[in-house]
């Protein structure tokens, strides 16, 4: 899953919304990778909860910038978010 979307992450980087999709693939699949190895060690899961509470930060974060692109420009294209505007 983690090869998959880093994959389709660096061939298909032409719209922004399937770029945060692929972030947020690779999210999960971290997060997966932190229960799996708190559970494992018997660790408590603050360090869990406070990865997903800034991982839905982030999802947010990138959905308002995707919003905002869309109603100035029209659309999602990667190229035309100028960052240096």
């Amino acid at each position: 899953m983690c090869l998959i979307s880093l994959i389709v992450l660096t061939l298909k980087s032409k719209h922004l919304l399937l770029m945060l999709m692929m972030l947020e693939f690779l999210v999960i699949y971290i997060f997966f990778g932190l229960l799996v190895m708190m559970v494992y060690m018997n660790y408590e899961y603050y360090f869990v909860m406070i990865f997903l509470t800034m991982s839905v930060c982030e999802g947010t974060l990138g959905l308002s910038i995707l919003v905002s692109l869309i109603r100035s420009y029209g659309n999602d294209y990667f190229q035309s978010f100028n960052v240096l505007w």
